[in-house]
């Protein structure tokens, strides 16, 4: 399996510093998510429900009730590829490694672009897969192009496949309202925005007859019980979502802030993460390591990508760990 951000655990066992006591910066998950109530007993005594609100909460959340709910965005990354004959499939040159891999896997040809190449190269691919904004560069695709790419990609029979997982504060680069035009297929991720990242659920909207392939793929309750009462609250709380939104916006530019001054300036991001290529990655990633602090380090191109920070305490003990690696 490939590796991720994530792995606490394992940082800590290298490192030798307990789990409790690090500040993980290497997932891009909102380290302040929705607060989860206490849930009913039935959602962990009952097999899961398939009409109990959760699709009609997420098709007034997005806008869209042409969706599938699933475990997270991995179950149809690993999905799609089974759907489609062995084809030409385009995509970043760095972007989520899932993607890329799931593909490959199922004998499909993989073809990678840098962002200003790929439009050259769509009326000879079959499929072409965009994370918008990307994980970890944070490119961005307007809408309107993507849709053109779609039209082109859809009059031979292909797909543009959309990942949306960093998107929820920035709503109008969606696809979704384009969504049951042919070839379009969005994935929406809960663990992101609303912090959810251990409810593993999501979302995957795109036409009918694709939806029912990919239910019969999953088979039956591919979401927990709990997990799909808490989803169903989380996308119904406005109140929680309109703040939060504002809250990413400035703990956003505040991370970039924080990293120019220590020489570190972003080449990209979202609301969610900052991305810092650079030689001295590696170097700068065991060194935060060394203090507790998890980052996300990417071997081509050496790079390293920073989440946010949780609480004023978390800011600080980032900026005093990036002044001491300056005095270096």
């Amino acid at each position: 399996m490939l590796e991720h951000g994530g792995g606490l655990l394992r940082a800590a066992a290298e490192y030798g510093i307990p789990p409790g006591d690090w500040l993980d910066l290497s997932t891009g998950v909102n380290p302040n998510g929705w607060p989860v109530p206490p849930l009913s007993p039935d959602s962990w005594l009952r097999l899961p429900q398939n009409h109990d609100g959760l699709e009609a909460a997420a098709a007034e959340y997005y806008g869209c009730g042409q969706l599938l709910a699933v475990a997270g965005s991995q179950p149809a990354i690993q999905l799609l590829p089974r759907l489609r004959a062995p084809c030409r499939v385009g995509m970043l040159a760095l972007c989520y490694a899932e993607h890329p891999y799931h593909w490959q896997k199922r004998g499909h040809n993989v073809e990678r672009f840098a962002p200003d190449a790929l439009a050259a190269g769509v009326e000879q691919l079959d499929v072409v897969q965009l994370c918008n904004p990307n994980n970890p560069t944070g490119d961005r695709f307007d809408p309107l192009l993507l849709e053109n790419w779609r039209q082109c990609l859809a009059a031979r029979g292909g797909w543009l496949v959309v990942d949306e997982a960093f998107i929820d504060t920035s709503p109008e680069y969606s696809m979704l309202p384009h969504i049951g035009k042919p070839g379009l297929i969005v994935l929406r991720s809960v663990g992101k925005f609303f912090g959810l990242a251990g409810a593993r659920a999501g979302f995957v909207f795109a036409w009918q007859e694709l939806l029912r392939a990919l239910a019969e793929e999953l088979g039956p309750w591919n979401m927990a019980g709990p997990t799909r009462e808490a989803v169903k609250l989380a996308l119904r709380d406005a109140e929680w979502q309109h703040a939060m939104r504002g809250k990413l916006q400035r703990d956003c530019a505040r991370l970039k802030r924080c990293l120019e001054r220590h020489g570190l300036a972003p080449a990209g991001g979202c609301e969610l993460f900052q991305w810092v290529p650079g030689d001295s990655g590696l170097s700068i990633h065991r060194y935060l390591a060394g203090r507790g602090i998890l980052t996300r380090y990417f071997e081509s191109p050496a790079s390293l990508r920073f989440g946010l920070p949780k609480d004023d305490s978390d800011w600080i003990r980032l900026e005093q760990a990036l002044a001491d690696w300056g005095l270096q």
